[in-house]
């Protein structure tokens, strides 16, 4: 018997975990993850109005559920928990799927002003992930700046113009679904540094902000002809040809007056932060224009944009994990075909896969095929691997005495009844746990 560690219960760990078990009826997996719950970008990143994709931890669930997976949660692996060292000891292979757990900077001054925060922060605080604070993310906000024009900056760029009742319905924690519901912002701006034909949202993100009641969605026509590809989108992939189609019915419909208004701006990159009362009032902008290559240039000219909250929403970043090799450039581990590559040599039993092998590229959808290849990699292994002897047979004593509390199965069904009776208390449907106590004591089976 094989046994296997997967860390990481998001969904390049649960493909990887379905892929193992699927393919040899002979490996046995533990998923840990740090979190006292299941799922990763599904349950913490995936915007809570989004109920279609947040219904695919019903799949995840599945792979948790089989018969020779077993889940560990609020298991540390690295510094303060169980060491990469140790945890290869007590299997015969570890995969590692930690995603990229770090987001991009902007590398312009002002950046660290009060109120100007990453994309990841402001998702993370209404997604009621256990580590997020609330940052009085909405306080005296006005104009809200949202720089990066992909998936995740629609989604908070959505999230911003949302109200009450679209918001009561999702499993946003109570105290972020109120701050949102009483917010002042009623001017929010995607601002992106290329056109609207290089954007990276898709179109359904896209389309779904022109179905925001009390919102209209403002583009400037003549921004968008900068673009070539806008002029004529003949030549374009369908995915642009289909957003610009959207982009120039919007251009040709006045505004409503609505009370609020989403701003969409293309061919501006972020040049400096501005700050107003010892916090951010405000971002200056160069305009730029197309180089002819794909890329960009800056004009020399520059534009003022007002906003007393600034979200940047311009990529995710991995980051080392010690005890692995990773290469900086990349922010991946070094690896061929999943497995880890330590100083240019296969290191033996260590593999990897989702974003911290391959980068944060991607759908949801992607991270199957990744999984696979790396579970075929290992199983390829497999006959060399099962020769290393694992100290006492079932790993979970050792990880216990290795300082772990791991929260299994049943810890986790206990949040999720939790979290039914705390929705049901509010006249809500299910409303997430937002922090370590409140998830720790449901998981032991207490009374919030």
């Amino acid at each position: 018997m094989l046994r296997v560690a997967v860390v990481g219960s998001g969904p390049s760990g649960c493909y990887t975990a379905q892929s193992l078990v699927g393919l040899d009826s002979e490996v046995r997996v533990d998923v840990l993850d740090r979190l006292p719950c299941p799922y990763g970008l599904v349950r913490y990143g995936v915007a809570p109005d989004h109920e279609k994709i947040k219904s695919l931890q019903n799949n995840l669930r599945a792979v948790l559920e089989h018969e020779r997976v077993r889940f560990l949660g609020g298991v540390q692996i690295g510094p303060g928990g169980v060491t990469v060292d140790r945890l290869r000891e007590l299997y015969h292979a570890v995969v590692y799927c930690v995603g990229a757990a770090t987001d991009r900077h902007l590398g312009v001054p002002g950046e660290d002003l009060p109120g100007s925060w990453s994309a990841t922060q402001f998702v993370s605080w209404y997604s009621a992930h256990p580590d997020a604070v609330d940052a009085g993310f909405l306080r005296d906000a006005r104009s809200a700046v949202v720089i990066g024009v992909g998936n995740v900056a629609v989604d908070v760029t959505r999230m911003l113009a949302r109200g009450l009742a679209e918001l009561t319905p999702t499993d946003m924690p109570q105290a972020a679904l109120t701050t949102l519901a009483d917010s002042r912002v009623t001017e929010i701006h995607m601002v992106g540094r290329r056109g609207p034909s290089q954007a990276r949202f898709t179109t359904k993100e896209l389309r779904e902000l022109g179905t925001l009641p009390e919102t209209d969605v403002v583009v400037d026509p003549a921004e968008l002809a900068l673009d070539p590809g806008y002029t004529d989108p003949s030549a374009l992939p369908a995915p642009q040809r289909r957003n610009v189609e959207v982009l120039r019915g919007w251009a040709g419909t006045p505004p409503k007056g609505a009370p609020r208004r989403i701003h969409l701006r293309f061919f501006l990159r972020p040049a400096e932060l501005l700050a107003e009362r010892g916090h951010v009032g405000a971002v200056r902008f160069e305009r730029t224009a197309p180089d002819g290559q794909g890329g960009v240039t800056g004009t020399g000219r520059h534009e003022v944009i007002e906003g007393q909250l600034v979200l940047r929403s311009v990529g995710y970043r991995g980051v080392p994990l010690e005890g692995l090799p990773f290469d900086p450039a990349t922010g991946t581990v070094p690896n061929l075909s999943g497995r880890v590559l330590r100083e240019d040599a296969v290191a033996p039993g260590e593999y990897v896969a989702g974003w911290i092998k391959r980068g944060p590229t991607g759908v949801i959808g992607t991270n199957r095929p990744c999984a696979k290849e790396t579970a075929t990699s290992l199983l390829e292994d497999a006959p060399v691997l099962a020769l290393r002897a694992v100290p006492g047979g079932d790993p979970l004593p050792a990880l216990r005495a290795a300082g772990a509390d791991p929260v299994e199965w049943p810890g986790w069904q206990s949040i999720e009844r939790a979290e039914a009776e705390l929705g049901a208390s509010l006249g809500r449907g299910v409303v997430k746990l937002p922090d370590w106590p409140s998830l720790l004591k449901a998981a032991a089976g207490k009374a919030p």
